[in-house]
């Protein structure tokens, strides 16, 4: 357990698991930077020319931070002083001059002397200032840049436990919210989050400082049930717009304490001839802006329009509720055609998949910036973001913000003045270590405080058939890697568009192939051709698995995939042993497609493949082509036992039992030996991990149901491709001839041998 500890720690640290943005230089050419600084020219919002979407408010850009595909240009860095050493430099809410903090309301100021006025304009006009530019402060020597928004959750919310806590990781997540707002592409930001990461708070903060900003709008706020999103309302937003400065807080219409509607308009009440008359009419105009909740469910705020939706726990929503289905219709409240006018602001940890959570997790990997349609928005139109666990841990950041990530060497100081002794992510492996023969509790545990997203999204192991132990470990090993390092995802295509001649590979990021390895050119397309059939020269090196598919065309959402995956057999050549190199999962325009692509793949490595008989269209594909020897049979039995169609095509029935637990069972006995850590070196060095790099497989693996085996296509294919490579493992033996031959018994106990009676 402690060697797999170490590996484990190593591997998250060393492979850039703990950067959650990069500095980036040479965006933007010096002379034109310097020009349009000088002149303030820069404007706020999604730079096409740079590919840079600038935050900054000035005029002006500075640092350039890479966080999740996207480049957010901060505002030029100020020259900043100080007389305290920058071990005594670090972020404090400053405390409200008493003096203005006895004025309540607007109305107060106005009557309050000339004199005082002229003492306090200066620090109220700063905030706004602050409010709207952001806010730089001295963090331990280095000019550090907070947002507007982030300045008001820092200085002018109150929380549970007073003022919020400055972590940089906080910084961060607002830096990119920045620009989700400013950028015209996006819909806002989907925040997969640690527990207890103030998200709750820091969304509350933003809905009040919107709605106190913006005039004839409508903020909205929607948790995992409408009790949820009353009690933010009650405990969170209502507080919050109740402790801000006077000169923050518009008119509010109302009871100070209000249960379903905040409301900052003109209170009827107030207006008399009297403070018209004194004031004047302007002095006295309200926001008529509205921050509400609602109900739960997949048509809350449908046909509304609304400046900011505010989503918290959107991976916790249960049957019947539908996360996916209620952000169609919420989307439509965000735009005007094809304008976006408003944003959302969602955050959650995910639930177990079968309890909300899978759906939250397909919004999350809709929302990826790397992936935009020719609108150059994302498929969900948001924009998503994971923190891992090791930066935002309570009792693990330092006074200056900073995750205190492994134990450390000498003191380190707390937000709360306390020493930290130990690191966050040893914290973490130690609670990981003692939860391991408690399979559900770790895995809501990786839930909570996840380190990487496939940490968010672990599920509930009672219904796993196999070593989810094993899986895991592979799972979180590859979240480790640079895993472009060991994939390349492209397509295969006929030369010259001429099918049956050779067959070429084109990396290519919107290809459906995902591949480990491409064997050498003179292995390549290793085809021989005799009386007019196509046979598979590879045959030794390796095999494909298939679960395909027959009708094209399918209700939306309830198709399944078509799948692919080829595996390598154990061998002395310089092809990898037993192991998979390929993976497609995906269901093409027609079923045409998917079985011409198929063939491609196994034209292009050489090999047979063994496919599942029930859908025989890819075989009739095959066969048709010339292809029929590369369509394996069943390897349990023998040639004169197949039906007449199984001779003609080929394939292996999915409706046997014996072939159900046959293909379940060489899943199983592979992960045992070849997924996951290798503690005892049984099949590996010791410590070793094995080379599995294909995560929707192995996803799909911890998943499999042996009685509902339809939904587990990446389950099904590799399974058949694992059994392709071992079928020597069910060639039935020789039945026993009928023809009974006895032979002569004895006993030799005696000095002379007797027969026995038989």
């Amino acid at each position: 357990m402690k060697l797999k500890k170490q590996i484990h720690q190593k591997v998250l640290q060393n492979q850039g698991q703990n950067k959650l943005y990069v500095l980036l230089d040479n965006v933007i050419p010096k002379n034109v930077l310097s020009r349009k600084n000088k002149a303030h020219a820069w404007k706020p919002g999604y730079n096409e020319k740079y590919d840079v979407i600038v935050i900054s408010k000035d005029g002006t850009i500075g640092d350039i931070y890479l966080i999740n595909n996207l480049k957010i240009a901060l505002p030029s860095t100020p020259k900043l002083t100080s007389d305290k050493k920058p071990k005594d430099q670090y972020w404090k809410a400053q405390i409200y001059p008493k003096e203005l903090k006895r004025i309540q309301t607007i109305f107060q100021w106005y009557d309050a002397p000339p004199n005082f006025k002229d003492k306090w304009i200066n620090y109220i006009e700063e905030e706004f200032n602050r409010r709207e530019n952001g806010h730089w402060f001295l963090n331990n020597g280095h000019p550090t840049y907070v947002t507007g928004t982030h300045y008001m959750y820092l200085q002018w919310t109150k929380i549970d436990v007073g003022h919020p806590d400055f972590r940089e990781a906080n910084r961060l997540f607002y830096i990119y919210w920045e620009a989700c707002k400013v950028d015209k592409r996006s819909f806002g930001i989907c925040y997969l989050k640690i527990r207890r990461s103030g998200f709750s708070f820091m969304s509350s903060c933003e809905g009040v400082n919107t709605a106190t900003l913006s005039r004839d709008s409508r903020i909205g706020v929607l948790s995992k049930t409408g009790s949820d999103a009353k009690k933010m309302f009650t405990d969170k937003i209502v507080p919050i717009s109740n402790n801000y400065p006077f000169f923050f807080k518009p008119i509010q219409d109302g009871m100070d304490k209000p249960k379903t509607e905040l409301a900052y308009r003109i209170p009827a009440s107030k207006i008399t001839k009297k403070n018209m008359y004194d004031q004047g009419e302007e002095d006295l105009d309200g926001l008529d802006t509205t921050i509400d909740w609602k109900n739960t469910s997949d048509n809350s705020y449908d046909g509304e329009k609304l400046q900011l939706l505010i989503h918290d726990e959107s991976g916790k929503w249960e049957r019947p509720e539908n996360i996916l289905n209620n952000w169609r219709v919420t989307k439509t409240c965000l735009r005007l055609g094809s304008k976006i006018i408003g944003k959302c602001m969602m955050g959650s940890t995910s639930n177990a998949l079968d309890k909300g959570g899978n759906n939250f997790k397909q919004l999350f990997y809709d929302s990826d910036t790397s992936k935009r349609n020719a609108n150059g928005q994302t498929k969900s139109g948001l924009y998503n973001l994971f923190i891992p666990m090791e930066w935002n841990m309570e009792g693990f950041i330092d006074k200056f913000g900073n995750p205190v990530l492994n134990n450390p060497q000498t003191e380190v100081k707390g937000i709360d003045g306390e020493s930290i002794f130990q690191g966050a992510i040893d914290y973490w492996e130690n609670e990981v270590e003692s939860l391991a023969l408690d399979p559900d509790a770790l895995n809501e545990y990786y839930r909570q405080f996840p380190r990487s997203e496939s940490h968010a999204f672990r599920d509930e192991s009672k219904q796993s058939l196999f070593n989810l132990t094993k899986i895991y470990q592979q799972i979180d090993y590859n979240d480790s890697l640079l895993i472009k390092r060991h994939i390349v995802q492209g397509k295969f295509f006929w030369k010259n568009g001429i099918k049956d001649s050779e067959v070429l590979w084109s990396p290519d990021a919107r290809g459906r192939f995902f591949v480990s390895y491409l064997p050498k050119k003179e292995q390549q397309n290793k085809v021989d051709k005799r009386n007019g059939v196509y046979y598979p020269g590879n045959e030794h090196l390796g095999s494909f698995g298939c679960d395909s598919y027959d009708i094209s065309g399918v209700v939306v959402g309830k198709g399944s995939n078509g799948s692919l995956h080829g595996m390598t057999k154990f061998n002395m050549d310089d092809w990898p042993s037993n192991e998979f190199f390929l993976e497609y999962i995906a269901r093409p325009q027609t079923a045409e497609i998917f079985f011409e692509e198929v063939l491609m793949a196994c034209v292009f490595y050489g090999m047979p493949i063994l496919v599942e008989n029930n859908k025989p269209r890819l075989l009739y594909h095959f066969k048709n082509r010339g292809y029929r020897k590369f369509c394996m049979n069943r390897p349990d039995k023998v040639f004169n036992k197949l039906s007449k169609t199984e001779k003609e095509l080929g394939g292996i029935p999915n409706t046997s039992e014996d072939v159900k637990q046959a293909h379940a069972s060489a899943i199983e006995s592979y992960i045992e030996k070849h997924i996951g850590y290798d503690m005892e070196g049984v099949f590996r060095k010791p410590g070793d991990v094995g080379s599995m790099y294909f995560q929707r497989t192995l996803e799909d693996w911890a998943k499999f149901d042996i009685n509902n085996r339809t939904k587990f296509d990446a389950a099904i294919s590799s399974g058949l491709a694992i059994m392709a490579n071992q079928k020597h493992l069910y060639t039935p033996s020789n039945e026993k001839s009928k023809i009974s031959i006895n032979f002569a018994r004895y006993s030799n106990k005696s000095t002379v041998s007797q027969l026995l009676n038989r």
